[in-house]
C-alpha cells in the first residue's frame, strides 16, 4: 500500500469538518482541561471520545487523550472524564513520589521514581495498545538520540504494526519531563530515549493542525485547545539577576511552556477562521504553577480555578457544544 493510500485509510472515519482536541501539558495542573471536558461531556451527554476525531496531548495532556481513548470492555472508552477526575486525587500521591529525600538528591538527580508513574499508567491503561484506540490519538514527545520531535500516533499504529506499542509506553514518554523523571526507553528494540513532549510541544495544537492538514489536506476542522492555566506570577529583575544554571533550571522550563503555548495559540488564532478554533486557558488565580504540588489544597484550588474559567466560558462552551451535535 503506498503513503498516500495509507493516509487516507487512515482518517477515512473522520467527520467532516475534522473535530480535533489538543491538550496542553503541566503536570497536575491538567486537573483543569479535565474538569472543562467533564462539563462538556454532561452538556453534550456523550463521552469525550465520541464527538471528537483526534485527540491531541503533550506530557500529562497525551496522558488524558489515552485514558479518554482507551478502550473499554464494552466496545467504547474505559474512562471518561468524570473518571479522570476520580483518577486524578487517587493517582497523583502514587505518581509524585520523591526518589530521594534529601534537598541535593533532588537538585543532583531527577526529583521523582519513575516506577510509580510506569505501574499508575500500567494500572488504568492495562495492555490496550495504541492501535486499539476508539478515537485517535497523537502523542508528542523528543528523542534525545535523533534531537527531533516525534509523534506517537494511533493512524501511524493502525497502518503499520511497526509503529504501535502499548497506550502505557507511550504514555510514559510524553510525559518525561526534564528534572523530574528520567527519560523514557521504548521497546527493547527500539533506540528511542525520549523526553516530554512539552519542551517543545507543550500545547499540541499546532501538531495536531499539521496531521489533519497531512491526512485531510483540508483546513476544514473544528480545533478546541485546552491549557492547563497561565502563571499569574512574574520574575523581577531583583530575582534573576544573579541567577544561575541551578536557580534557572526549574523555572525555565515553565517559561519555555508558556512562552511556547501561548505562540501556538496566537498562530492558529489567525490562521484558522471564526468558529473553527476555540481555545480555553484560565489565569492562576488560587492554584499553584508547580506541576507536581499534588496537595489536597493545591488540588482543590485547582479545581477552584477550572470551575472560574467554565463559568467564565459558558456561552463559548455552548457553542462548541453546537458544533460537535451537526
Amino acid at each position: 500500500m503506498s503513503e498516500s493510500e495509507n493516509l487516507g485509510s487512515a482518517a477515512d472515519t473522520w467527520h467532516d469538518p475534522v473535530r480535533v482536541l489538543a491538550i496542553d501539558g503541566g503536570g497536575i495542573r491538567g486537573i483543569i482541561p479535565t474538569v472543562v471536558l467533564a462539563e462538556l461531556e454532561a452538556r453534550i451527554g456523550s463521552p469525550v471520545s465520541s464527538v471528537f476525531d483526534l485527540i491531541a496531548g503533550t506530557s500529562i495532556g497525551g496522558i488524558i487523550a489515552l485514558c479518554l481513548a482507551a478502550p473499554g470492555e464494552s466496545g467504547g472508552p474505559a474512562w471518561t472524564a468524570a473518571h479522570l477526575l476520580e483518577i486524578f486525587e487517587k493517582a497523583a500521591h502514587e505518581i509524585f513520589v520523591p526518589a530521594g529525600h534529601s534537598i541535593l538528591h533532588g537538585i543532583l538527580h531527577y526529583r521523582y521514581a519513575s516506577e510509580f508513574i510506569e505501574a499508575t499508567l500500567t494500572r488504568y491503561l492495562g495492555e490496550s495498545l495504541l492501535s486499539h484506540a476508539v478515537c485517535d490519538v497523537l502523542l508528542t514527545t523528543y528523542d534525545l538520540n535523533d534531537r527531533e520531535l516525534i509523534f506517537l500516533n494511533s493512524m501511524d499504529a493502525k497502518a503499520d504494526a511497526k509503529h504501535d506499542l502499548p497506550m502505557w509506553v507511550a504514555g510514559r514518554a510524553t510525559s518525561a519531563a526534564p528534572t523530574y523523571f528520567e527519560p523514557a526507553r521504548m521497546l527493547a528494540q527500539d533506540p528511542r530515549l525520549l523526553l516530554d513532549g512539552a519542551v517543545c510541544a507543550n500545547n499540541p495544537a499546532m501538531c495536531a493542525f499539521a496531521e489533519v492538514i497531512k491526512y485531510r489536506k483540508s483546513f476544514d476542522m473544528l480545533l478546541v485547545s485546552l491549557g492547563t492555566g497561565s502563571s499569574s506570577e512574574t520574575i523581577s529583575h531583583h530575582q534573576v539577576r544573579d541567577w544561575g544554571l541551578a536557580q534557572w533550571a526549574r523555572p525555565i522550563l515553565h517559561v519555555i511552556m508558556d512562552g511556547a503555548s501561548d505562540a501556538v495559540h496566537r498562530q492558529l488564532r489567525e490562521i484558522l477562521p471564526g468558529e473553527a478554533y476555540h481555545r480555553f486557558q484560565v489565569d492562576l488565580l488560587h492554584a499553584s504553577e508547580s506541576m507536581d504540588d499534588a496537595s489536597p489544597e493545591n488540588i482543590e484550588r485547582l479545581f477552584l480555578d477550572a470551575r472560574r474559567l467554565i463559568k467564565a466560558s459558558d456561552r463559548e462552551l455552548d457553542t462548541i457544544c453546537t458544533l460537535l451535535a451537526k
